[in-house]
């Protein structure tokens, strides 16, 4: 075990945090994304892209500072680390949206659902775990 497990807070307890941290960064999100198509006819590809911005920023925040207690590392190459996951995320949930939604049909809240459960535990809990907040 090296010195930077040692460090990091358990497996359970990061992953546990870090999905009450995704529910705060969703609330976010979905809030604006909603907002955006439902109230002002933004299109919902775009107001995917911008509410997963909100979300990315509120995800940060919470999960350097409690998820997985990540205070003690440089807050610039952190930042920066996020940035790269959060845009690949962004697009992987962007694409998804939409390929979900075009191709096969299904209305845009349920293909949001759907593929942010997906793109969250498969890449960002995973890539931020190990890569971000290492």
């Amino acid at each position: 075990m090296s010195t930077a497990d040692l460090a990091r807070p358990n497996f359970i307890k990061t992953f546990s945090r870090s999905q009450v941290s995704s529910a705060m960064a969703t609330i976010a999100d979905w809030g604006l994304l909603f907002t955006l198509v439902e109230v002002f006819k933004v299109w919902y590809v775009l107001a995917t892209a911008l509410g997963a911005c909100v979300g990315g920023l509120t995800n940060f925040l919470v999960n350097r500072n409690w998820s997985f207690e990540a205070k003690h590392g440089a807050l610039h190459g952190q930042a920066l680390r996020y940035v790269l996951i959060s845009a690949g995320s962004m697009g992987l949930n962007t694409a998804g949206v939409w390929l979900v939604t075009d191709i096969f049909g299904i209305h845009y809240s349920i293909s949001v659902v759907g593929v942010s459960l997906i793109v969250g535990f498969f890449f960002n809990f995973p890539m931020q775990r190990y890569y971000v907040f290492k």
